[in-house]
This record gives structure tokens, C-alpha cells and sequence, in this order.
């Protein structure tokens, strides 16, 4: 029998994957903007913590192009090499991201302690560069808001972590902004002052990345096994549900497997029960692959989970 098309290819309209790179290329064209901007002021100033800055804008600029690599591979569905799929390709990019952010954070301190040893570096700074880097914070605002908003509507932890990275970024810009706005009043020091919030900033969201893409890497408990017998109990009351085991991301996909007892000797009974299972745990904690272990009546154990 004929299989139906596509509705994404009959309708024209591109899959989840070719949106976020998509995004990623308009994001890339934004961050590279930005980094001409600060090169310019840089060396228009002579402003050590402006091309810093800008070497930071570089990361960005390479972590666009590492989640472009990254979403070529992580696609959800199953194939012969990963059978389970590719999403795991996602959560390591979004990771890569994060170890960027760290980078960046260590990259503040160490300026800030510079500063402090070796004195203030003398900059000449005057109205159009303050106003081009305020440009490229404007710039960096709406890049900010556009990719965290279709972060969201596409459900990808790289655009998410990303974003976060830019609003790092922002924090980064608004400081040396600062920082060139005290030199200018003559207040050098304002700059250093800074640094050190930035950082930690920087170093918060990355720590969030971490958080929620670490899951997907360890095989972290997705569903408590209690929320799953409970599922399986408005099924069938009474039912012995046991070893139950669960990983990945509600929302994203998350994988269920379980042992059942189930009190029919009838084989299409047994399987219809199973398949009233599935779709309630689809209903309620979807996308899901579920494994249902059919025990033999009679069987019991206590074991609702696996134990150290």
C-alpha cells in the first residue's frame, strides 16, 4: 500500500531542524554585526576591554555555527546507527555552549584582575563610539528576545542556551558601556567595578544550560515511578506495576519501561491492556517510547523502583 506523503513536505513547510538553522544563520549575521561594531570602537579608543569584548563576540559568533553543526545530526526520530534516536546530539551542543560561558566568565575575572595589578589602560573615548556601542547592545537586546522566543516555540535547548549566552552578552556590553561612560567622566575604575557581577552573571546562565541538558546525558529519572503507577492504576485498578524505570525530558521525549502482572491468561487481552497503557502514558507525559514487561498472573513484587 501506498504510503501518504508528508504533510510538512505537501504544505511547504520546513521541518523543525531547518527552522532553528534558520535561526541560527540570522542570529550568526547579528553577532558578526555586533563584532564589527566593537572592533571599530576598539580601535577607535584603543580600549583593551572593548576588544575583549569583541574577542567574546567571537564566541558567539562560534557557537551559532556550533549549533548549526550540532541540529544537522540531532533528529528526534530513530535510524539503524541510534535507534534511539539523535537528541542527545541537542543536550551535547547546548553543553558545549555552556563550557563556552564558563570560558567567557573566567575571560571577566581575569580581566578584572588585570586591571587591578597593572593599573587602567588609557583610552580616548568620545561620543560616536559610545553611540555605536550602544548600537550593538540594541542589536544584542532584540537578538536576545527573537532567538529565546523561537528557542521556546521550537522546544531546542541549543537556540534556549544560546540565548542565554547573547544575554550574557548584554550584561557584558552594558558593563563596558558603563565602564567607558566613567572613563569618559574620568571615574576609570567604574569598569572594574563591573566585571565582577558580569561574571557572575555569565557564569549563572551557563550553570542553567548545565541543569537542563545534563538529563539527557546521565539518563537522569525523567517521571517519579509513583506518577507512572498512578497513570497505569486510572487504567486498571489493582494492577502489580513494578520496576519502573524512566529517562529523558517531559515535553521533548522521554522513554518508559516497566514490568506489568497482568491477570489474564488471554494473549489479546493482555496486549489490549498494555495498549490502553501506552496511550494513557502518551496522553500524560508524551512524546514517550513505552516497554511493557508482561509478567505471568500470580507473579508479585514489591519493587516499584531500582534500589542502590
Amino acid at each position: 500500500m501506498t504510503q501518504p506523503a508528508n504533510p510538512q513536505r505537501r504544505s511547504g513547510r520546513p521541518s523543525r531542524e531547518q527552522q532553528i538553522r534558520r535561526v541560527l544563520l540570522l542570529v550568526l549575521g547579528y553577532n558578526l554585526t555586533v563584532l564589527g561594531l566593537k572592533v571599530v570602537v576598539g580601535v577607535l579608543t584603543g580600549s583593551l576591554s572593548v576588544l575583549a569584548d569583541a574577542l567574546h563576540s567571537i564566541t558567539d559568533s562560534a557557537n551559532n555555527i556550533l549549533g548549526l553543526l550540532v541540529t544537522r545530526w540531532a533528529k528526534p526520530g530513530p535510524d539503524r546507527e541510534h535507534p534511539y534516536g539523535h537528541l542527545k546530539f541537542e543536550a551535547m551542543g547546548a553543553l558545549g555552549i555552556a563550557t563556552l560561558l564558563g570560558m567567557t566568565c573566567m575571560e571577566i575575572l581575569q580581566r578584572a584582575w588585570g586591571r587591578l595589578t597593572h593599573g587602567e589602560p588609557p583610552v580616548a573615548v568620545h561620543g560616536p563610539e559610545l553611540l555605536l556601542l550602544i548600537l550593538a547592545l540594541g542589536l544584542n537586546v532584540g537578538t536576545c528576545w527573537y532567538e529565546r522566543r523561537r528557542g521556546q516555540a521550537l522546544d531546542s535547548p541549543v537556540l534556549l542556551a544560546d540565548a542565554a549566552d547573547t544575554l550574557g552578552d548584554i550584561w557584558i556590553n552594558l558593563a563596558v558601556l558603563i565602564g567607558l561612560a566613567g572613563a569618559w567622566a574620568g571615574f576609570p575604575w567604574l569598569d572594574t567595578l563591573l566585571a565582577v557581577p558580569v561574571a557572575l552573571l555569565v557564569f549563572t546562565s551557563g550553570w542553567r544550560v548545565v541543569q537542563t541538558n545534563l538529563p539527557w546525558l546521565v539518563d537522569t529519572m525523567a517521571i517519579a515511578p509513583e506518577a507512572i503507577r498512578h497513570e497505569v492504576d486510572q487504567v486498571a485498578d489493582g494492577l502489580n506495576c513494578h520496576s519502573i524505570a524512566s529517562r529523558g525530558v517531559v515535553g521533548r521525549q522521554v522513554f518508559i519501561e516497566m514490568h506489568l502482572v497482568v491477570n489474564t491468561s488471554s494473549l489479546t487481552e493482555a496486549h489490549a491492556l498494555t495498549e490502553a497503557i501506552e496511550i494513557r502514558l502518551q496522553e500524560r507525559f508524551g512524546p514517550a517510547r513505552i516497554t511493557i514487561h508482561m509478567e505471568p498472573e500470580g507473579y508479585q513484587s514489591d519493587e516499584l523502583t531500582y534500589t542502590s
